[in-house]
């Protein structure tokens, strides 16, 4: 079942990912590089080198979920940071659906700040 939402947060690994790659080593790379725990209900996305190859893995109760897109035509567009960037759903969709993120430009909105106590 498809339960992604935009409550959810996204972390795009920032370096090419072998698609070969499973639900145990992708898990792998979220502990051992990104330091975070893949368990922890973010949902992680990897990108192969050619770019035309997208993996979301995401822990559900009771188990991991792993999306795959591969495109026929295009690539996905990689934003240029460092190590994980954290994504908002919209801009995921923007990802998934090949529209460039420089050429959008989005409006101001409310957002609730979320206090630690």
């Amino acid at each position: 079942m498809f339960s992604l939402t935009s409550s959810h947060q996204y972390y795009l690994y920032q370096h090419p990912t072998d698609m070969r790659k499973g639900f145990d080593s992708l898990s792998g790379i979220v502990r051992n590089e990104l330091g975070r725990n893949p368990m922890d209900g973010g949902v992680y996305v990897f990108l192969n080198k050619l770019g035309n190859l997208i993996k979301l893995l995401h822990w559900e109760s009771g188990g991991f979920t792993l999306y795959y897109k591969r495109l026929e035509r295009g690539v996905f567009e990689r934003p240029a940071v460092d190590g994980a960037l954290m994504l908002s759903w919209s801009e995921l969709m923007l990802i998934v659906e090949g529209i460039r993120l420089d050429s959008v430009r989005k409006k101001v909105r409310y957002q609730l700040n979320k206090a630690v106590f």
